[in-house]
């Protein structure tokens, strides 16, 4: 048994996995990729935890478990076992050869300080990623900058943007949407958050409007 591919397949059929997952053997599971996660590739401890937890997905999704989805979680593109700590342990699905590599993209920009998080962690209009263990993460861009003893204010010009983004449902596409280089910036195709704090950030609503009204939001 590859373990990797197990928890990669388990990733890729997870609403299979969960239909079989029992309480008891789900807190279990949960418990090894948490420690898999903390855990730096390559260490003895890490490998322990991704084959505990094998253990118990393998007999749940049964003898193909390990097969059916090889190639994807052998590649970088694909599904890994990262996936499923991220669908049982985060709650979100930004996951397997398209989303995962987004999902990285979006977490690794700089993040408000816990403090801050926690005074305005409850902000409807600001966006709120689900970091690794679930936790908010709100990205930075959203506040203007401060003395370094002084708690950050949302910018007002976000707020108005993520409303018209709905970032409160679909946190990921607004935060994708800011960091993107956008083609209406012209030929650089610069990302909209290039534009918080100079003359053009009056044209960031008109831009989110254009996006919008393609989608039909």
């Amino acid at each position: 048994m590859n373990a990797d591919r197990v928890l990669a397949a388990a990733a890729a059929d997870v609403d299979r996995l969960l239909a079989v997952l029992g309480a008891e053997d789900g807190v279990r599971l949960r418990r090894y990729l948490t420690v898999m996660r903390a855990e730096p590739p390559g260490s003895d401890r890490r490998r322990e935890a991704i084959e505990a937890a094998a253990g118990v997905v393998g007999p749940l999704l049964g003898p193909g478990a390990g097969g059916r989805y090889a190639d994807a979680a052998g590649t970088d593109g694909g599904f890994r076992p990262e996936d499923l700590a991220v669908l049982l342990i985060d709650g979100h699905r930004m996951v397997g050869p398209l989303l995962g590599p987004v999902r990285d993209r979006l977490l690794a920009t700089p993040m408000l300080n816990a403090d801050a998080t926690e005074r305005w962690g409850a902000e409807r209009e600001l966006i709120r990623l689900p970091g690794p263990g679930g936790g908010a993460r709100l990205p930075l861009f959203q506040f203007a900058p401060t003395a370094p003893s002084t708690l950050p204010e949302p910018r007002p010009r976000v707020l108005e943007v993520n409303r018209l983004l709905d970032a409160r449902h679909d946190p990921w596409g607004a935060a994708d949407w800011w960091l993107s280089p956008n083609a209406w910036l012209g030929m650089d195709a610069a990302s909209p958050v290039h534009l918080l704090g100079t003359p053009d950030e009056a044209r960031l609503p008109d831009l989110a409007g254009q996006l919008t009204s393609e989608e039909g939001i």
